[in-house]
């Protein structure tokens, strides 16, 4: 299995914590947030990762080099930002694997990747929450996604885990520019076409791009 690990933040709600870092090397108990989500795909059988880097690129590849255990690594470097989509798009030219995992840098979700249903043309791996409104939220019906929802709305429901399953085909299939968001030009754009799956899972997720939760990420992770 390959995966894409989209580790070019800028971390800018982290900045007066972990300075001068890229937000997936802000240090849990000392090891970089980034070693818990390698470990996690090395233990799942996971053989090949792209990190997609940007901004302070050098601090994870002097890190990391080219290896990780038992994992292959390969850097796809933005020269400028490309935004979420066009960063994944330029980073699935140097994979092979008709499926492609992708995973966000700075959330865990530790989900069972075995049990995963390989889609289409794309899968969302999707956490149920007691309180959506930092998150925004995904409606979901009959396992497809019918509709993302802004960030603000209260209450529970499910909310975009992180990880997604890409068939590396489907950029072929829609007009897309250099620079695009993963999320508003191809989910939000072209939801009725793209049909995307969903995984629903309970397992343990953080995201550490606000402070509080890079604190609670340092007493549970």
């Amino acid at each position: 299995m390959e995966a894409i690990i989209l580790a070019g933040g800028f971390g800018t709600r982290l900045k007066n914590i972990v300075s001068e870092l890229p937000k997936p090397m802000a240090p849990i108990r000392g090891v970089p947030f980034l070693s818990y989500i390698l470990n996690q795909l090395e233990r799942q059988g996971f053989m090949k990762v792209v990190l997609a880097v940007g901004y302070l690129h050098e601090k994870i590849s002097s890190y990391y080099g080219d290896q990780y255990k038992s994992i292959k690594i390969e850097y796809s470097i933005e020269d400028e930002p490309l935004g979420t989509g066009g960063c994944v798009k330029m980073a699935m030219r140097k994979t092979s694997d008709k499926y492609i995992f992708i995973i966000n840098g700075d959330t865990y979700f530790d989900i069972d990747f075995s049990k995963i249903t390989l889609p289409k043309n794309i899968l969302i791996a999707c956490k149920k929450m007691e309180d959506t409104s930092r998150y925004g939220r995904v409606l979901i019906k009959e396992n497809i996604i019918v509709n993302f929802s802004e960030k603000g709305i209260s209450g529970s429901g499910y909310i975009n885990g992180g990880i997604y399953c890409f068939n590396r085909d489907v950029f072929d299939n829609f007009d897309l520019p250099t620079k695009f968001s993963m999320e508003k030009d191809l989910f939000e754009k072209y939801l009725v076409e793209l049909h995307i799956q969903t995984y629903l899972s309970n397992d343990y997720f953080i995201d550490i791009g606000i402070p509080d939760d890079y604190e609670k990420a340092q007493r549970e992770m």
